[in-house]
């Protein structure tokens, strides 16, 4: 066996004994270690700052592109916001050993399904650093022991986050001995094939970042893969959508620039106007984009409104920017928009922006999206916003998982079937 087969190999047993451990943790003790991480986390904010300095000062040299400098970098707000998370997701219900349904046969069995822990997560991210502490703490409410492979251009940062979390815990003494939190200290990319391959250890992989890094772990994963491919979420400005112009114009600004470069996940990529108000709204939307440095890129009839406007390709329409950039496109009917959404979407989120109520109906029921917004900023696919207190990641999926997924999403079931001597 060679050193690094050797090494994932003693990662995965790690990780299994950790979970059997974890698993029969009762709701007080894995709030107490969640608590605990959190006050580690705001007592080492200035290790936090100095680690993310050297991850930052790489990241210039490599010429990484700003918006991506951008997520990467830590400060006291965000780091305050990393404990608030952790917090948040410590005084959550616990999910494990809740009864989903019960229910008595006529025969007197009583039969239970109750939640449990999926056991082991092979987590694979990039860039963000408060991931780290995010996945660790939803992990740990869910009774999971997790395998962490961040990005390289955080490995500093995830590194002084994570040893925070094992001084933290080595302090809850049911988890003496244990490593419920384990990074992966190597960038070396040959040990991703081994990790995922190590399914008598590894339950499932929750890859999260670039759709590259995201086919590559579906390619090689001999265990379950939870996917999230891209982001390319859309606005439909209905044709009932003339008389609240300004909602309109507030939610298309947001969507696409409340976070620095639009480089996040649930940033509109693309607005459709129906044809009966494209004529009044899409010169103003696309006028405020462009004020916000948004680079516009309109279909033939998106020309003629604000011929300011780059010409979109073909490709245009199933790209996932994660730039200032966005597709407009007019659309003759809700139909046509709901067909456009549903073939070139990411199933990620959409949003409608509407009065008829009809129409809403209609889209929420018809967009194959595990998200749908009504009047609302696409930007609100998260899972602080849906009340998880955080999110391992937004999973496109449709069995398991969809959407924002918190620690609820981290458990599987078993039946228990309870009787008093019964036999068959």
């Amino acid at each position: 066996m060679d050193d690094l087969q050797q090494y994932v190999e003693t990662v995965g047993k790690t990780a299994r004994a950790a979970s059997q451990k974890l698993a029969t943790l009762s709701g007080a003790t894995k709030i107490a270690a969640l608590q605990r991480i959190a006050a580690g986390i705001r007592a080492r904010r200035q290790q936090l700052i100095d680690a993310n300095a050297k991850d930052i000062s790489a990241a210039q040299k490599a010429e990484l592109a700003p918006a991506l400098i951008e997520r990467l970098k830590l400060n006291d707000k965000r780091i305050e916001s990393m404990a608030i998370g952790v917090e948040q997701i410590a005084q959550q219900v616990d999910p494990v050993g809740q009864t989903i349904e019960g229910y008595v046969r006529p025969n007197g069995l009583r039969i239970e399904k109750r939640r449990v822990p999926l056991g082991v997560v092979l987590f694979f991210y990039e860039s963000r650093p408060n991931v780290t502490s995010d996945a660790a703490a939803l992990c740990i409410k869910s009774g999971n022991a997790v395998i962490l492979r961040g990005g390289k251009e955080a490995f500093e940062s995830n590194r002084a986050i994570t040893r925070i979390i094992h001084e933290a815990l080595t302090g809850v003494t049911a988890l003496a001995g244990m490593s419920p939190v384990q990074l992966i200290e190597s960038t070396d990319r040959a040990l991703v094939p081994k990790l995922l391959k190590l399914d008598k250890y590894i339950d499932v992989a929750i890859p999260r970042g670039g759709e590259s890094l995201i086919r590559a772990v579906v390619q090689d994963a001999t265990m379950p893969v939870l996917k999230h491919f891209t982001g390319n979420c859309h606005i439909y400005i209905d044709r009932s959508a003339g008389s609240m112009q300004e909602q309109v114009r507030n939610v298309c600004v947001n969507a696409k620039t409340s976070y620095p470069g639009g480089a996040v996940c649930n940033a509109v990529e693309h607005i459709l106007f129906h044809k009966d108000v494209a004529a009044e709204l899409l010169p103003k939307v696309c006028k405020d984009l462009a004020d916000k440095k948004v680079e516009v890129r309109g279909d033939e009839r998106s020309l003629k409104y604000f011929p300011a406007a780059k010409a979109a390709t073909a490709d245009d329409w199933g790209t996932e920017y994660l730039a200032f950039i966005v597709g407009v496109k007019v659309v003759d009917s809700l139909d046509d928009a709901i067909a456009h959404i549903n073939e070139f979407g990411s199933h990620h989120t959409d949003a409608i922006l509407a009065t008829d109520t009809t129409a809403i109906d209609q889209f929420v029921a018809s967009v194959d999206s595990a998200s749908v917004m009504v009047n609302a900023s696409t930007r609100f696919a998260d899972g602080g916003e849906y009340g998880l207190g955080a999110e391992i990641g937004i999973s496109t999926d449709k069995l398991h998982a969809r959407g924002p997924m918190g620690a609820a999403d981290l458990t599987t079931y078993k039946w228990v079937v309870t009787g008093d001597g019964h036999t068959r």
